[in-house]
């Protein structure tokens, strides 16, 4: 996850006290069909020195899911014990469908880790271990995105022994063409539908110029988890609050069956000028008026 893009970050804005009140919170006084959630790397700047603290703004800013990511058998998650940071969640009324874990180690072998994946993941109650991204030594060519085909199949045969789905989330670099096929293709088509889901970043499928539309007419029911995040107009490179940016994400919405999604996560990698606890509350605030039917 370290090696995601960096982002930019405007000093000394946050404030408890620029947050609304929770009555006026979507999840408060507006019940919706869906749950929406949020990837907490959207908050990494902040999380690590106010656990507690960060998880309660997030539940008040809308959401009823959170995404984890950064988790070692080493550190736990956040640097807490496990079983501690999911009581913070319960305390919060939030739950944490999925979880981001580094796969490149056990891609490159050490295939025991996953083990460890597997129990961590049940003890957070997830449903979906997610593979958040491919160091460029794996991803070289066709051969590397089918050889690691194989390897995720494997791995997605033993998560469902516990009852757990493997899913794949995607960046911009799996749209790289080999002789006419992109390594995205090449997941899609080398894993068993059933071995592997895909958590769709729309925001880097839009920014690679993907036919969003047609990719989920053609692998129907796959793309069970969407990462939301708007495009800034000016500066393609940025994220900015959803409804804010240039992605049709009303036309993307219509598509929601097609897709097979069942969970929403907002993710904003860069803020520019705005709190973020302010930012994650606006998306939220789009997301359940104007795109949640």
């Amino acid at each position: 996850m370290n090696s995601r893009r960096s982002f930019l970050v405007q000093a000394g804005l946050l404030s408890a006290g620029i947050l609304l009140a929770p009555s006026c919170m979507i999840n408060g006084d507006k019940k919706t069909k869906h749950k929406l959630g949020l990837q907490l790397y959207s908050l990494r700047d902040i999380i690590n020195s106010d656990v507690k603290g960060t998880i309660a703004k997030v539940a008040q800013a809308g959401y009823a899911e959170v995404e984890t990511y950064g988790y070692s058998p080493d550190n736990g998650i956040f640097g807490m014990d496990v079983k501690a940071f999911r009581e913070i969640l319960e305390a919060n009324n939030l739950t944490a469908p999925s979880g981001h874990y580094g796969f490149d180690e056990y891609l490159q072998g050490k295939e025991d880790l996953l083990e460890n994946y597997i129990q961590t993941a049940t003890t957070l109650g997830h449903q979906y271990i997610t593979v958040p991204y491919l160091g460029e030594e794996l991803r070289s060519d066709a051969d590397s995105y089918k050889r690691l085909s194989e390897k995720l199949n494997k791995a997605g045969e033993l998560t469902k022994k516990s009852n757990i789905q493997l899913a794949y989330h995607n960046h911009d670099f799996e749209f790289q063409s080999f002789d006419g096929v992109t390594g995205y293709e090449i997941l899609l088509k080398e894993t068993d539908p059933s071995n592997l889901k895909f958590e769709i970043d729309l925001y880097w499928a839009a920014r690679a110029k993907q036919d969003i539309k047609a990719m989920f007419a053609s692998n129907e029911g796959r793309f069970v988890m969407w990462h939301v995040k708007d495009m800034d107009k000016g500066k393609p490179e940025l994220n900015t609050e959803i409804g804010n940016g240039s992605i049709n994400y009303k036309e993307i919405f219509a598509d929601a069956e097609t897709s097979g999604v069942k969970h929403y996560f907002v993710e904003q990698e860069n803020f520019t000028d705005i709190d973020p606890f302010v930012s994650i509350q606006k998306s939220a605030e789009y997301v359940n008026n104007n795109l949640f039917s």
